[in-house]
């Protein structure tokens, strides 16, 4: 690991589910992806309550980071680790209510290559993001991390 103090994660978080959202939405306007199929009230309903939902658990996820004054952009320095609140259930609660927004979005777009691109967006996220913080994470707490770690699943 070199000597800067943050984990050199590949682009910031928000704007690859961005990326990925945007090119599923361009290539299915391209190839006139099909509907999604679900009626109109029900996909707005729930594009609505999965935007919504990703939005507030995004919301106290970062709250948590604010509480224990160290920043939850992961290019910058952390000073603290988060373990409570929703950190108690998932290391990475943010980008779970990423994708969960993301999920969202693609259904308010009635997109259904939008919606298939979540699953590489995610393993992006996982490999290129979340990989590097873990690493990151070790080599700044050590034995707090990896016994954060041992308990507490990456994603859910």
């Amino acid at each position: 690991m070199s000597t800067r103090d943050h984990p050199g994660v590949i682009a910031p978080p928000p704007l690859i589910y961005l990326g990925f959202l945007l090119a599923g939405y361009g290539v299915g306007q391209l190839v006139s992806e099909p509907s999604l199929g679900l009626n109109v009230d029900l996909r707005r309903g729930l594009a609505f309550t999965l935007v919504i939902g990703g939005l507030l658990l995004d919301g106290i996820a970062a709250g948590t980071f604010r509480r224990l004054g160290t920043p939850p952009e992961p290019w910058k320095p952390t000073t603290a680790l988060a373990t409570g609140g929703l950190y108690k259930y998932s290391r990475n609660p943010i980008y779970v209510g990423f994708g969960i927004t993301y999920a969202g979005f693609a259904l308010a777009m009635d997109s259904p290559v939008a919606l298939a691109l979540l699953v590489p967006c995610l393993i992006v996220i996982d490999r290129f993001v979340i990989a590097r913080e873990e690493t990151y994470l070790s080599a700044k707490f050590g034995a707090e991390y990896q016994a954060y770690k041992g308990k507490v699943r990456r994603w859910l």
